[in-house]
């Protein structure tokens, strides 16, 4: 009877912050993505796919905050004598501000730092604009992220994610 009334308590108070969430208006949830480089970055790398979480908070008239952190790797292409680049892997840690244009369509603006793991050392700061559509919980955008360190990684990405 005792482990009931636990249970029973456990549900109220989980379906209290769930709603208290849904008041203040945060939803967090994960993401996949895949960046395409473009320039010198594009000439030295592959496609690069990443894996993370995301978190929104809404504000007032249609404006938000937003945030994410994850990892994202470009794996290294082989140059004409045959060696190959190394990986470019990263924690890319971003957060900006989201502004809704319609319904389901808005626009986004991310900064933060790409700190790199593996072979490389130190972080990169981010720029990331962003445009994206949210139906329900499921978040598609299409983006330009640019990394600024002893020059530019840039790529084009797209990212699918969920937010409950």
């Amino acid at each position: 009877m005792k482990n009931k009334v636990v249970i029973t308590l456990l549900f109220l108070l989980t379906g209290s912050i769930a709603a208290h969430a849904q008041l203040k208006r945060f939803s967090i949830g994960p993401y996949v993505e895949a960046g395409f480089p473009v320039g010198d970055f594009g000439d030295t790398h592959n496609t690069g796919y990443g894996v993370g979480l995301n978190a929104d908070i809404k504000l007032v008239a249609g404006l938000g905050v937003t945030g994410s952190v994850g990892y994202m790797r470009f794996g290294g292409q082989r140059d004409a004598a045959g060696d190959k680049y190394p990986a470019v892997s990263a924690i890319p840690v971003r957060v900006g501000l989201k502004y809704k244009l319609v319904s389901i369509l808005y626009i986004k603006l991310e900064s933060g730092a790409a700190n790199f793991t593996g072979d490389n050392s130190g972080s990169a700061v981010i720029l990331a604009p962003g445009v994206g559509i949210r139906v329900l919980g499921l978040d598609v955008q299409a983006k330009y992220e640019a990394w600024f360190k002893d020059g530019t990684t840039g790529f084009f990405g797209l990212k699918a994610g969920y937010n409950f």
